[in-house]
Protein backbone atom coordinates (compact mmCIF):
# COMPACT_ATOMS: atom_id res chain seq x y z
CA UNK A 1 0.00 0.00 0.00
CA UNK A 2 1.29 3.53 -1.12
CA UNK A 3 2.04 5.14 2.37
CA UNK A 4 -0.45 8.03 3.06
CA UNK A 5 1.02 11.57 2.55
CA UNK A 6 -0.27 12.36 6.38
CA UNK A 7 2.01 9.91 7.61
CA UNK A 8 4.06 12.51 8.46
CA UNK A 9 1.95 13.81 11.38
CA UNK A 10 -0.48 16.08 9.61
CA UNK A 11 -3.81 16.75 11.01
CA UNK A 12 -6.68 17.52 9.15
CA UNK A 13 -9.11 18.63 12.01
CA UNK A 14 -12.84 20.20 10.84
CA UNK A 15 -15.22 22.58 13.35
CA UNK A 16 -16.72 19.59 15.73
CA UNK A 17 -14.75 17.01 14.58
CA UNK A 18 -17.55 16.90 11.90
CA UNK A 19 -16.47 16.02 7.98
CA UNK A 20 -16.71 19.18 5.71
CA UNK A 21 -18.60 17.32 3.30
CA UNK A 22 -21.81 15.41 3.97
CA UNK A 23 -21.30 11.73 2.72
CA UNK A 24 -24.16 11.00 -0.17
CA UNK A 25 -27.78 10.01 0.94
CA UNK A 26 -27.62 6.93 -1.89
CA UNK A 27 -28.98 4.21 -0.92
CA UNK A 28 -27.27 0.11 -1.80
CA UNK A 29 -29.54 0.37 -4.73
CA UNK A 30 -27.21 3.11 -6.47
CA UNK A 31 -24.38 1.23 -7.26
CA UNK A 32 -26.72 -1.59 -8.85
CA UNK A 33 -28.63 1.20 -10.57
CA UNK A 34 -24.66 2.01 -12.19
CA UNK A 35 -24.42 -1.34 -13.25
CA UNK A 36 -28.04 -2.34 -15.24
CA UNK A 37 -27.56 1.17 -16.52
CA UNK A 38 -24.52 0.97 -18.16
CA UNK A 39 -25.49 -2.91 -19.34
CA UNK A 40 -28.39 -0.94 -20.61
CA UNK A 41 -26.97 1.50 -22.53
CA UNK A 42 -23.89 -0.55 -23.79
CA UNK A 43 -26.38 -3.56 -25.10
CA UNK A 44 -28.37 -0.85 -27.24
CA UNK A 45 -24.76 -0.30 -28.90
CA UNK A 46 -24.04 -3.49 -29.45
CA UNK A 47 -27.63 -4.80 -30.71
CA UNK A 48 -26.76 -1.62 -33.53
CA UNK A 49 -23.39 -2.68 -34.40
CA UNK A 50 -24.39 -6.53 -34.86
CA UNK A 51 -27.84 -5.50 -36.71
CA UNK A 52 -25.85 -3.32 -38.97
CA UNK A 53 -23.10 -6.27 -39.57
CA UNK A 54 -26.28 -8.95 -40.14
CA UNK A 55 -25.83 -10.95 -36.68
CA UNK A 56 -29.32 -11.36 -35.85
CA UNK A 57 -28.83 -14.10 -33.08
CA UNK A 58 -26.30 -11.82 -31.21
CA UNK A 59 -28.46 -8.45 -32.20
CA UNK A 60 -31.58 -10.64 -30.34
CA UNK A 61 -29.72 -11.41 -27.85
CA UNK A 62 -28.42 -7.73 -27.05
CA UNK A 63 -31.66 -6.41 -27.57
CA UNK A 64 -33.42 -8.54 -24.92
CA UNK A 65 -30.50 -7.79 -22.26
CA UNK A 66 -30.63 -4.00 -22.81
CA UNK A 67 -34.36 -4.21 -22.34
CA UNK A 68 -34.27 -6.09 -18.98
CA UNK A 69 -31.23 -3.73 -17.76
CA UNK A 70 -33.45 -0.85 -18.93
CA UNK A 71 -36.74 -2.59 -17.33
CA UNK A 72 -34.56 -2.74 -13.83
CA UNK A 73 -32.87 0.40 -13.98
CA UNK A 74 -36.15 2.45 -12.78
CA UNK A 75 -37.41 0.47 -10.37
CA UNK A 76 -34.04 0.85 -8.18
CA UNK A 77 -34.21 4.78 -8.63
CA UNK A 78 -37.56 4.88 -7.63
CA UNK A 79 -36.43 2.27 -4.50
CA UNK A 80 -33.75 4.65 -3.45
CA UNK A 81 -35.85 7.71 -4.13
CA UNK A 82 -38.48 6.19 -1.76
CA UNK A 83 -41.70 6.93 -3.46
CA UNK A 84 -42.48 6.64 -7.30
CA UNK A 85 -43.55 10.59 -7.49
CA UNK A 86 -40.08 11.85 -6.73
CA UNK A 87 -38.98 10.03 -9.88
CA UNK A 88 -42.08 12.14 -11.65
CA UNK A 89 -40.76 14.95 -10.13
CA UNK A 90 -37.30 14.72 -11.53
CA UNK A 91 -39.05 14.90 -15.28
CA UNK A 92 -40.81 18.24 -14.12
CA UNK A 93 -38.01 20.24 -15.59
CA UNK A 94 -34.96 19.76 -17.87
CA UNK A 95 -32.27 21.43 -16.82
CA UNK A 96 -28.91 20.73 -19.61
CA UNK A 97 -26.54 21.55 -16.66
CA UNK A 98 -27.89 19.15 -14.01
CA UNK A 99 -26.63 15.56 -15.00
CA UNK A 100 -29.46 14.14 -12.69
CA UNK A 101 -31.96 15.67 -15.17
CA UNK A 102 -30.35 14.70 -18.02
CA UNK A 103 -29.55 11.58 -16.62
CA UNK A 104 -33.53 11.05 -16.33
CA UNK A 105 -34.77 12.21 -19.45
CA UNK A 106 -32.18 9.64 -20.80
CA UNK A 107 -33.45 6.81 -18.78
CA UNK A 108 -37.07 7.50 -20.02
CA UNK A 109 -36.03 7.35 -23.36
CA UNK A 110 -33.57 4.71 -23.25
CA UNK A 111 -36.31 2.71 -21.14
CA UNK A 112 -39.15 2.83 -23.49
CA UNK A 113 -37.47 2.68 -26.82
CA UNK A 114 -35.81 -0.47 -25.61
CA UNK A 115 -38.62 -2.10 -24.34
CA UNK A 116 -40.95 -1.13 -27.54
CA UNK A 117 -37.77 -2.35 -29.86
CA UNK A 118 -37.71 -5.66 -27.67
CA UNK A 119 -42.17 -6.56 -27.51
CA UNK A 120 -42.32 -5.69 -30.75
CA UNK A 121 -39.51 -8.26 -31.88
CA UNK A 122 -40.87 -10.81 -29.81
CA UNK A 123 -44.62 -10.49 -31.43
CA UNK A 124 -42.87 -9.40 -34.81
CA UNK A 125 -45.14 -6.69 -35.10
CA UNK A 126 -44.93 -3.21 -36.55
CA UNK A 127 -41.45 -3.49 -38.67
CA UNK A 128 -40.67 0.27 -38.49
CA UNK A 129 -42.00 1.17 -35.72
CA UNK A 130 -39.35 -0.83 -34.60
CA UNK A 131 -37.01 0.23 -36.55
CA UNK A 132 -37.18 3.88 -34.89
CA UNK A 133 -37.39 2.65 -31.30
CA UNK A 134 -34.10 0.81 -32.03
CA UNK A 135 -32.74 3.57 -33.07
CA UNK A 136 -34.02 5.80 -30.36
CA UNK A 137 -32.25 3.11 -28.08
CA UNK A 138 -29.19 3.35 -30.18
CA UNK A 139 -28.87 7.56 -29.33
CA UNK A 140 -29.85 7.18 -25.93
CA UNK A 141 -27.49 4.30 -25.19
CA UNK A 142 -23.66 5.82 -25.06
CA UNK A 143 -25.19 8.63 -22.67
CA UNK A 144 -26.77 5.90 -20.61
CA UNK A 145 -23.98 4.33 -20.39
CA UNK A 146 -21.62 7.59 -19.37
CA UNK A 147 -23.77 9.76 -17.19
CA UNK A 148 -23.51 8.29 -13.71
CA UNK A 149 -19.70 8.67 -14.05
CA UNK A 150 -20.52 12.44 -14.74
CA UNK A 151 -23.13 13.00 -12.35
CA UNK A 152 -20.59 11.62 -9.40
CA UNK A 153 -17.77 13.84 -10.78
CA UNK A 154 -20.58 16.70 -10.59
CA UNK A 155 -20.90 15.72 -6.73
CA UNK A 156 -18.43 17.80 -3.68
CA UNK A 157 -16.98 14.16 -2.82
CA UNK A 158 -13.29 14.67 -3.00
CA UNK A 159 -12.42 11.31 -5.23
CA UNK A 160 -15.07 11.86 -7.45
CA UNK A 161 -14.89 15.46 -7.97
CA UNK A 162 -11.13 15.16 -8.40
CA UNK A 163 -11.64 12.07 -10.80
CA UNK A 164 -13.79 14.26 -13.21
CA UNK A 165 -11.77 13.81 -16.69
CA UNK A 166 -11.75 9.93 -15.99
CA UNK A 167 -15.12 8.54 -14.32
CA UNK A 168 -17.38 8.82 -17.35
CA UNK A 169 -14.74 6.88 -19.25
CA UNK A 170 -14.47 4.00 -16.55
CA UNK A 171 -18.01 3.90 -16.62
CA UNK A 172 -18.37 3.72 -20.41
CA UNK A 173 -15.69 1.30 -20.49
CA UNK A 174 -16.93 -1.23 -17.95
CA UNK A 175 -20.48 -0.80 -19.51
CA UNK A 176 -18.73 -2.13 -22.70
CA UNK A 177 -17.53 -4.59 -20.80
CA UNK A 178 -20.89 -5.49 -19.44
CA UNK A 179 -22.90 -5.99 -22.68
CA UNK A 180 -20.59 -8.21 -23.96
CA UNK A 181 -20.16 -10.46 -20.93
CA UNK A 182 -24.17 -10.58 -20.80
CA UNK A 183 -24.59 -11.23 -24.70
CA UNK A 184 -21.57 -14.11 -24.66
CA UNK A 185 -23.28 -15.51 -22.03
CA UNK A 186 -26.91 -16.00 -23.89
CA UNK A 187 -25.82 -15.88 -27.27
CA UNK A 188 -24.32 -19.26 -29.06
CA UNK A 189 -20.40 -19.33 -29.43
CA UNK A 190 -20.35 -19.36 -33.05
CA UNK A 191 -21.92 -15.90 -33.49
CA UNK A 192 -21.04 -14.53 -30.45
CA UNK A 193 -17.14 -13.27 -31.42
CA UNK A 194 -18.15 -9.89 -31.33
CA UNK A 195 -19.71 -9.88 -27.83
CA UNK A 196 -16.46 -11.65 -26.20
CA UNK A 197 -14.27 -8.65 -28.28
CA UNK A 198 -16.10 -6.15 -26.45
CA UNK A 199 -15.80 -7.61 -23.11
CA UNK A 200 -12.45 -8.23 -23.48
CA UNK A 201 -11.78 -4.89 -25.24
CA UNK A 202 -14.01 -3.24 -21.89
CA UNK A 203 -12.33 -5.13 -19.42
CA UNK A 204 -8.78 -3.57 -20.92
CA UNK A 205 -9.91 -0.02 -21.23
CA UNK A 206 -11.13 -0.70 -17.68
CA UNK A 207 -8.21 -1.48 -16.08
CA UNK A 208 -6.10 0.80 -18.24
CA UNK A 209 -8.28 4.00 -17.14
CA UNK A 210 -7.98 2.91 -13.37
CA UNK A 211 -4.56 2.78 -13.43
CA UNK A 212 -4.68 6.25 -14.87
CA UNK A 213 -7.11 7.66 -12.26
CA UNK A 214 -5.39 6.39 -9.17
CA UNK A 215 -2.01 7.71 -10.78
CA UNK A 216 -3.75 11.12 -11.19
CA UNK A 217 -5.76 11.43 -8.00
CA UNK A 218 -2.83 11.25 -5.87
CA UNK A 219 -2.99 10.18 -2.25
CA UNK A 220 -6.73 11.08 -2.64
CA UNK A 221 -6.59 7.76 -4.53
CA UNK A 222 -5.55 5.66 -1.62
CA UNK A 223 -9.26 5.11 -0.42
CA UNK A 224 -9.25 2.59 -2.84
CA UNK A 225 -6.92 0.74 -1.37
CA UNK A 226 -8.40 0.90 1.68
CA UNK A 227 -12.01 -0.39 3.64
CA UNK A 228 -14.89 -1.59 1.47
CA UNK A 229 -13.80 0.25 -1.34
CA UNK A 230 -10.19 -1.49 -1.47
CA UNK A 231 -12.24 -5.31 -1.14
CA UNK A 232 -14.74 -4.41 -3.72
CA UNK A 233 -11.47 -2.93 -5.86
CA UNK A 234 -9.55 -5.84 -5.28
CA UNK A 235 -12.32 -8.55 -6.42
CA UNK A 236 -13.35 -6.85 -9.39
CA UNK A 237 -9.83 -6.93 -10.81
CA UNK A 238 -9.28 -10.27 -9.95
CA UNK A 239 -12.92 -11.17 -11.60
CA UNK A 240 -12.93 -9.22 -15.03
CA UNK A 241 -9.10 -10.39 -15.40
CA UNK A 242 -10.24 -13.49 -14.75
CA UNK A 243 -13.17 -13.30 -16.94
CA UNK A 244 -11.90 -11.88 -19.93
CA UNK A 245 -9.43 -14.37 -20.10
CA UNK A 246 -11.49 -17.13 -20.21
CA UNK A 247 -13.74 -15.45 -22.73
CA UNK A 248 -10.58 -15.05 -25.23
CA UNK A 249 -8.52 -18.44 -24.54
CA UNK A 250 -11.81 -21.03 -24.35
CA UNK A 251 -14.59 -18.82 -25.24
CA UNK A 252 -14.53 -19.21 -28.97
CA UNK A 253 -14.59 -22.81 -28.40
CA UNK A 254 -16.73 -24.27 -24.93
CA UNK A 255 -19.77 -22.58 -24.38
CA UNK A 256 -19.16 -23.45 -20.22
CA UNK A 257 -16.01 -21.21 -20.71
CA UNK A 258 -18.27 -18.44 -22.13
CA UNK A 259 -20.40 -18.79 -20.12
CA UNK A 260 -18.43 -18.86 -16.85
CA UNK A 261 -16.01 -15.87 -18.32
CA UNK A 262 -19.39 -13.85 -18.70
CA UNK A 263 -20.16 -14.10 -15.36
CA UNK A 264 -16.87 -13.18 -13.91
CA UNK A 265 -16.86 -10.45 -15.73
CA UNK A 266 -20.32 -9.33 -14.53
CA UNK A 267 -19.49 -9.84 -11.20
CA UNK A 268 -16.64 -7.55 -11.48
CA UNK A 269 -18.01 -4.87 -13.03
CA UNK A 270 -20.91 -4.63 -10.47
CA UNK A 271 -17.68 -4.73 -7.75
CA UNK A 272 -16.40 -2.41 -9.76
CA UNK A 273 -20.02 0.40 -9.37
CA UNK A 274 -19.36 -0.50 -5.70
CA UNK A 275 -15.67 0.01 -4.79
CA UNK A 276 -16.54 3.47 -6.86
CA UNK A 277 -19.37 3.97 -4.02
CA UNK A 278 -17.86 3.08 -1.31
CA UNK A 279 -15.06 5.20 -2.26
CA UNK A 280 -16.91 8.07 -1.78
CA UNK A 281 -18.39 7.69 1.29
CA UNK A 282 -14.70 6.56 2.64
CA UNK A 283 -13.60 10.24 1.21
CA UNK A 284 -16.32 12.17 2.24
CA UNK A 285 -15.51 11.08 5.87
CA UNK A 286 -11.76 12.38 5.73
CA UNK A 287 -11.49 16.01 5.90
CA UNK A 288 -8.00 15.09 4.58
CA UNK A 289 -8.98 14.33 1.16
CA UNK A 290 -11.50 17.64 0.83
CA UNK A 291 -8.38 19.95 2.30
CA UNK A 292 -5.17 18.82 1.04
CA UNK A 293 -6.30 19.16 -2.63
CA UNK A 294 -7.70 22.47 -2.17
CA UNK A 295 -4.29 23.66 -0.94
CA UNK A 296 -2.08 22.08 -3.59
CA UNK A 297 -4.65 24.07 -5.58
CA UNK A 298 -4.35 27.23 -4.16
CA UNK A 299 -0.32 26.91 -3.94
CA UNK A 300 -0.44 26.36 -7.80
CA UNK A 301 -2.09 29.31 -8.90
CA UNK A 302 -0.22 31.26 -6.59
CA UNK A 303 3.23 29.78 -8.01
CA UNK A 304 1.54 30.53 -11.58
CA UNK A 305 0.55 33.86 -10.82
Amino acid sequence: MKPSVTGVGTAMDSYYGRPIVKEPVWQPEIPVYFFTGGLAGASAVLHAVAKVRGNERLAQSALYVGAAADAVSPLLLISDLGRPERFLNMLRVFKVTSPMSVGSWILLVSGGASNTAAALELVGKLPRLKMLAEAASFLSGPPLATYTGALLANTAIPVWSEARDELPWLFGASAAASAGAAAAIVTPTDVAAPARRAAIAGVAAELGLLKVMEKRLGFVGEVYEKGEAGRFGKASKACVAAGAGLLAVGGRRSRAAAVAGGVLVLAGELALRWSVFKAGFQSARDPRYTVIPQRERKQRREGHG
